[in-house]
């Protein structure tokens, strides 16, 4: 068993999501065993949650030992995990915390797998917001697309603008919208679908999924920018898409940490 208080209006699924990795995965037999209450309450769906509510999980043991993801490095400053996918950031985040001093500095879709960053104290934090920022941070993604690339590899520049829960991409600049540098290799052809290595110039929302859907390459799995046929071909319900590698180029305290690769075990 587990008890939340609920911190800003929501509902219940997203909530479920931004706290308990655990309770996530099982959230749909939760509700149908009607094992969760909501302020005394058991409900079995999805029911609205307003800042103050106190909601509690009936997880079994086996539940919550489900893990959300595999630690990969670990010292005073830094932890790496890698995620698995279908765990949101912010449950890992709220995860970690209830282990000890945690301060998240990005974040990954929930259904992007592989590996992210956070720091275990202050100054940390500052050091890896600023290298983000500044692009010190490498990271490298592997995807499965759909193969219809008219290159095998391009560096490509794009303009996001950000418009409900997706982003819209344009080819030439306009007002509002973000410059995305997306670079991409197709590692293996698999028939109707590729392998492909993803380097990010930028980190905008949704920049991957978004930016292989702009030129017909759209992610195996995404259901927001993807292609369905594709997916229900191959029952793919997540996108295929891992954040496989992660390097260093630090200039303060942190600069321990360059040379070192981090690897994620997660492969297609």
């Amino acid at each position: 068993m587990k008890t939340f208080k609920v911190t800003e209006d929501t509902n219940l699924k997203d909530f479920t999501d931004s706290v308990y990795p655990q309770g996530s995965f099982c959230l749909a037999a939760l509700l149908r065993g009607k094992d969760v209450k909501v302020n005394g309450a058991r409900t079995g769906v999805n029911v609205a949650l307003r800042r103050g509510d106190e909601v509690v999980y009936y997880t079994t043991s086996k539940q919550e030992e489900k893990p959300s993801h595999n630690p990969v490095y670990e010292d005073e400053n830094v932890y790496i995990a890698d995620k698995f996918s279908g765990v949101s950031s912010e449950g890992l985040f709220c995860e970690l915390c209830g282990k000890g001093e945690f301060y998240a500095v990005h974040r990954l879709d929930r259904n992007t797998q592989g590996l992210i960053v956070y720091a275990k104290n202050k100054l940390a934090e500052g050091e890896l917001l600023s290298a983000f920022r500044e692009g010190k941070i490498h990271k490298t993604y592997y995807a499965v697309c759909k193969n219809a690339f008219r290159q095998k590899s391009a560096k490509l520049t794009a303009y996001l603008v950000k418009e409900g829960d997706k982003v819209k991409v344009y080819p030439s600049p306009r007002a509002g919208a973000l410059t995305a540098v997306t670079e991409y290799s197709v590692e293996e052809e698999r028939g109707d679908t590729a392998l492909v290595k993803i380097n990010l110039h930028t980190g905008r929302t949704h920049q991957i999924r978004a930016h292989m859907a702009f030129i017909g390459c759209p992610v195996l799995g995404d259901e927001k920018y993807g292609d369905r046929e594709l997916n229900k071909k191959y029952s793919a319900k997540r996108q295929r898409l891992t954040a496989k590698y992660i390097s260093f180029g630090l200039d303060g305290g942190l600069g321990y940490l360059n040379g070192k690769s981090f690897v994620s075990a997660f492969d297609f």
